[in-house]
């Protein structure tokens, strides 16, 4: 086929409604604050009737919100959900479950995997001791960024300079505020490498995180093991035990994605 008739056939089978709201998801996406309907328009090069419906669809549909207002638009994370059904999340879920499980039997302790999903983190892996005490996260439950130990780790991890940036991508609403309280703590559990703090949310409970880092060393996960004690342990070594039994799974989980 020549260039002239591959042009040709390309324009045969165009769909411009469909590529205006392509274009209005992927000028959105390099945008974590969002932008006005105007800005959309003078981005894209196109009149404002020319964008009105579509971008009034993809609200409806979800796959773009209104902030600030209703002034501004940004994405939402329906596309990151769509994403999750799609074999790279099936991918990392197959390949991590098997070594959580071996974790959970020599560290007598449960282990969850959490990743972020609109505005939340979700827990999309989980692993069970074979003893009969434990403490686990729900498959499938939403735990709150700013105030679990899975959120906090996660957030730590990312690039400082575009956290804001991320977590709008990630559909955190006011994000520069509600990290004003915690930045002090994800600093120090960056220059950790990991957290190791009681439960916010269970007593006698210590959570133990550590991040899943991709290429760019922005954390895309999070593995984090709800440490219960036992009497026959020594709480302090066993603890340490299970952060470098978790670390080395997470190494080994990260080298393969």
């Amino acid at each position: 086929m020549t260039e002239d008739s591959e042009d040709i056939a390309v324009d045969r089978y165009r769909a411009p409604a469909l590529d205006k709201g392509l274009d209005i998801l992927e000028v959105l996406a390099d945008q974590a604050r969002g932008l006005t309907r105007a800005e959309i328009v003078k981005e894209l090069g196109l009149s404002p009737s020319q964008i009105y419906r579509m971008l009034e669809r993809l609200v409806a549909r979800g796959y773009v919100t209104r902030i600030e207002g209703g002034d501004r638009y940004a994405l939402t994370m329906r596309l990151f959900l769509l994403a999750t059904r799609h074999p790279p999340l099936r991918r990392l879920v197959a390949e991590a479950q098997p070594l959580m499980d071996e974790f959970a039997r020599a560290q007598r302790q449960s282990c969850h995997l959490v990743v972020p999903e609109q505005g939340s983190g979700i827990v999309v892996a989980q692993a069970s001791p074979t003893g009969h005490w434990e403490f686990r996260a729900r498959l499938g439950g939403q735990v709150n960024l700013f105030t679990t130990s899975s959120g906090l780790t996660l957030l730590a991890f990312q690039h400082p300079e575009r956290l804001t940036q991320t977590l709008g991508h990630w559909g955190v609403q006011q994000a520069d505020s509600r990290l004003t309280s915690v930045l002090p703590h994800l600093d120090h559990v960056r220059a950790q490498g990991f957290r190791m703090e009681p439960s916010g949310q269970m007593m006698g409970v210590t959570d133990i995180s550590v991040p899943l880092l991709g290429p760019g060393q922005d954390a895309y996960g999070v593995l984090t093991c709800a440490y219960i004690e036992h009497p026959d342990e020594a709480s302090g070594d066993q603890r340490i035990q299970a952060l470098a039994a978790l670390r080395s799974l997470a190494s080994t989980i990260s080298s393969g994605a």
